[in-house]
């Protein structure tokens, strides 16, 4: 099992504040496809990932979903609804599974509220979050397939830390909100040019630059913005790099 610290966020906030929080945290193991919380629920927990990765969807009357944003190690699910005492306003879904710690939300908003380090934290990590969001808003109008499927894979790689990824092209197909006839021809594109390799429900990700290149602008927007979040800088910071 990973230190709690194990999660970029909690490692990033005061001692202090760290010393405060952690008897209210105990592990959890986040199960492939498990939903954290509904859309319009009051949420039962805020969830530190470790090496799990959690998608925010957007569920339509039909039926269809669309992913709004991704949170994983860098930070957290469920903190501003505790904060506010309100309902979520998205479901979370567990996409990769892995581990993490997850706190009562009474003693979460008892704890962050009293100490303005951490709450500042929290804001900023909430204002990444939507600004995640709206770039995954452009990114679905305006930039073509192969370059949202490189730009999704690579921040799904960050997060897990694996280059291993437990993805079927109907689940990419529901992230990236386009049919899996959509998807099956730009795998075999990344495939052929040796980016990836795919198996049935596994994607490996061979060629990490290569992915990079051919990935929009998203990509590098939103990593950028939760390295401001964290403090760090490509030359000091972690690189995310994979796991065995």
């Amino acid at each position: 099992m990973q230190s709690f610290l194990s999660n970029l966020l909690l490692s990033s906030f005061a001692p202090p504040d760290v010393e405060a929080l952690r008897p209210h945290l105990r592990p959890v193991v986040l199960e492939h496809t498990k939903i954290l919380h509904e859309a319009g629920e009051k949420i039962s927990g805020v969830y530190f990932p470790f090496d799990a990765v959690i998608s925010l969807v957007v569920l339509l009357e039909g039926g269809e979903t669309v992913e709004a944003a991704m949170v994983g190690r860098d930070g957290v699910i469920g903190a501003s609804a505790a904060l506010d005492g309100k309902l979520a306003l998205n479901r979370a879904i567990v996409q990769i599974d892995g581990h993490g710690v997850v706190c009562e939300p009474d003693a979460f908003k008892r704890v962050v509220l009293d100490r303005t380090g951490m709450l500042s934290m929290i804001i900023s990590h909430e204002q990444t979050v939507y600004a995640q969001a709206q770039q995954s808003a452009a990114c679905n109008i305006l930039h073509d397939s192969t370059a949202r499927l490189c730009r999704w894979l690579l921040r799904a790689r960050d997060l897990s830390g694996s280059d291993m990824l437990p993805f079927t092209q109907e689940f990419l197909a529901e992230m990236l909100g386009v049919r899996r006839t959509t998807v099956s021809p730009v795998a075999h594109t990344l495939q052929a040019a040796g980016m990836i390799r795919y198996r049935r429900g596994k994607i490996e990700i061979t060629n990490v630059e290569a992915l990079r290149e051919s990935a929009c602008e998203c990509y590098e927007t939103v990593r950028n913005n939760y390295d401001r979040l964290l403090g760090r800088n490509r030359n000091s910071g972690p690189d995310h790099a994979p796991k065995d």
